[in-house]
């Protein structure tokens, strides 16, 4: 078994020049073996599994990564829709959706009352109507029920808007206490 390091003499010519220089050649005479010789089965076995768990982890990592920046991506892009009225805060469901799903007519501001009696009334009935232990849908009945926040959270926001903006018109009039 002989291995070590043969150094020879190449020679390279470039226009008329020779140069002459030496150059490393590895030769073993039999193929490199492990230092600690063969390995066991348990050995094998612990090796196996610990590569299959380092792989599994990379994996995973990457996979992790790459939902933490969809999810960061998705964040951005909901961020720019919140500012619409045409979205309410948390349901998901557009003031439209709503009103087609209670068949009502959208709230407007000066006839609030009337509308959200209205929208009451049509919410009772389709309510009760997709009751599941009545043979309804729980899945229609909690849209119905999503509608009709959404309606209620349109009407408040509108109150809202009306009392400051008449409060805006009149100045603002605090309620002062004189002492006796």
């Amino acid at each position: 078994m002989y291995s070590g390091v043969l150094f020879t003499n190449w020679s390279l010519s470039a226009d008329a020049k020779t140069s002459t220089r030496k150059f490393p050649l590895l030769f073993f005479s039999s193929p490199p073996c492990d230092p600690l010789g063969p390995l066991s089965s348990s050995a094998m076995a612990h090796r196996i599994v610990s590569q299959v768990i380092v792989t599994g982890a990379r994996v995973f990592g990457r996979a992790f990564t790459e939902a933490y920046k969809q999810a960061q991506a998705a964040g951005k892009h909901n961020a720019g829709k919140k500012g619409g009225s045409a979205f309410s805060g948390g349901s998901g469901i557009t003031l439209d959706e709503a009103c087609k799903i209670l068949n009502v007519k959208p709230p407007v501001a000066g006839a609030a009352e009337g509308n959200v009696e209205h929208v009451m009334e049509r919410f009772k009935k389709l309510f009760d109507l997709n009751d599941p232990q009545k043979g309804g849908s729980f899945y229609l009945q909690s849209k119905i029920l999503r509608a009709r926040e959404r309606i209620e959270m349109e009407v408040r926001q509108a109150e809202r808007k009306v009392a400051q903006d008449k409060e805006l018109s009149e100045g603002w009039n605090p309620k002062v206490y004189k002492d006796r």
